[in-house]
């Protein structure tokens, strides 16, 4: 096991048993959520130099950690006892980073390469479609 998410407002925790989770609410995710506010494929969660990531997957009800929003198709660390929102569902994570074979400085929320991947128009919603170009 590789750490677990403990519900904050109670139940049983959820252990994590691989590096890389799918949470979400249909039948293929790893993690199953089964409420109506939590999308199909909500997040992904993966361990990278010992720590967990979660990466919103274009959820439609959002990620938070630590109560702050992460941005659709970005990812943020998460560090032992943080708290993370999936919808409106709080889980704490509880895990050991040198379990999971951490070390020297944690690594950083977002790759800088993946945050230049995609123009700053198309991460607003704002890229122009071929056809809506004006014709000289």
């Amino acid at each position: 096991m590789f750490g677990e998410l403990v519900p904050t407002g109670g139940g049983d925790p959820i252990p994590l048993m691989k590096k890389r989770l799918r949470v979400g609410r249909r039948d293929g995710c790893d993690i199953i959520l089964n409420y109506g506010n939590v999308s199909g494929h909500h997040c992904l969660l993966e361990v990278e130099e010992g720590y967990w990531f979660v990466r919103d997957l274009r959820s439609r009800n959002g990620v938070k950690v630590d109560g702050k929003r992460v941005a659709q198709g970005s990812r943020k660390r998460l560090d032992p006892g943080s708290n993370v929102t999936i919808a409106k569902h709080v889980f704490e994570i509880s895990y050991d980073p040198m379990e999971l074979g951490a070390y020297g400085t944690p690594p950083q929320d977002e790759i800088v390469d993946d945050f230049f991947r995609e123009s700053l128009l198309d991460r607003a919603g704002l890229k122009r479609h071929d056809g809506d170009q004006r014709k000289k």
